[in-house]
């Protein structure tokens, strides 16, 4: 572990991505706080970001929302970051740029233009080194990942599981929109970015009937046809599909007795603000992403090693995506998954 750097007073951080990705980073940033906590520490992420961690209690103080970049805070190629920025971030006269977003091949020569006296973060071999730096490598936890970038400048953890805060205004805005939740409630969550981390949702319709609980079924509007989907269930659900911020489906969340998910976002802020879940994973994905404990958290491991169609690698990073978007994860049954809700659900 490295130490502490004196004078300190303004911290940068890199980490504009997704949902999940923020969780997972949640330690990190609170031990970035923890040894330094008389800093204003500002992330440099994306326009949900700011919405969603305005007022909310944690590690961060205030947020950059980026521009499209490519790389950084966009996958489109294309996207080079306006000069206007740099002089924005700049005049902030950052003490200490920290990069917790990827392997680097983008994002470290963005964090290096922004003028940080010192630097630390994520290097793959293929990226540009920063003053402080750990090594890349694909398979490792994500969470342990960004713990250590932020032990090169000394900064440590009471806690590994994330941890979210939910907020009056996000209770608000559920009670709103749905009201009082009835009490024993199991959230379902079967949609996923990536279609091949997807468990079909004939089965987590079988999962939720076989549960005997009320139901509600979330998911962003392009996830709107497999949430039908597991709606069409035999007991009736209430679907919640494009209806709540991050902010509200934290507090439905936080109103469940369970969370059955795939490997998504959803998964880790229902873990975040201390619902217990049951996951589908693939066992790559859970390497990376999958949750540290197991009190009140299951996870469902396939093992599928290559692609259902073509066979392609999965555990070669290397190998690349292949264009095909069937499932890895049917391997993993209903029983297995009603087995783990029901332990948990009877307080096991």
């Amino acid at each position: 572990m490295g130490g502490v750097i004196e004078g300190v007073g303004r911290i940068a951080v890199l980490r504009a991505n997704a949902l999940g990705d923020l969780v997972l980073a949640m330690p990190a940033l609170e031990a970035l706080r923890r040894a330094y906590p008389g800093a204003r520490l500002t992330l440099l992420a994306r326009s949900w970001h700011a919405r969603f961690l305005a007022g909310r209690p944690g590690p961060v103080d205030d947020v950059v929302a980026l521009p499209p970049i490519s790389g950084v805070s966009s996958a489109a190629s294309g996207h080079a970051a306006p000069e206007s920025l740099f002089e924005e971030l700049r005049e902030r006269r950052f003490d200490l740029a920290v990069q917790i977003h990827g392997g680097g091949r983008y994002s470290n020569p963005f964090v290096r233009a922004i003028g940080a006296r010192v630097t630390a973060g994520l290097c793959s071999p293929d990226a540009e080194r920063l003053d402080l730096w750990v090594p890349y490598v694909y398979f490792q936890h994500e969470t342990l990942r960004y713990l250590e970038v932020a032990a090169l400048v000394g900064g440590t953890s009471e806690v590994l599981d994330p941890r979210i805060a939910v907020t009056d205004a996000d209770r608000a805005e559920l009670a709103r929109v749905y009201g009082e939740p009835p009490p024993g409630l199991v959230a379902i969550h079967p949609g996923a970015t990536d279609p091949r981390r997807r468990w079909p949702a004939r089965h987590f319709a079988e999962a939720a009937d076989r549960l005997g609980r009320p139901v509600v079924i979330t998911g962003v509007e392009a996830e709107r046809e497999v949430v039908e989907k597991v709606a069409a269930m035999r007991r009736p659900a209430v679907m919640a599909v494009g209806t709540l911020g991050v902010g509200g489906l934290a507090a439905l969340y936080e109103r469940c007795d369970l969370v059955i998910s795939n490997d998504t976002g959803p998964r880790h802020l229902a873990a975040a603000v201390g619902t217990a879940t049951v996951g589908v994973y693939w066992c790559g994905n859970l390497i990376n992403a999958g949750p540290l404990t197991r009190t009140r958290h299951r996870s469902l491991m396939s093992w599928t090693a290559e692609c259902p169609v073509c066979g392609v690698s999965g555990l070669d990073p290397r190998a690349g995506r292949c264009p095909h978007d069937e499932s890895w994860v049917t391997g993993v049954t209903v029983d297995e998954v009603v087995e783990q809700a029901e332990d948990l659900l009877r307080g096991g």
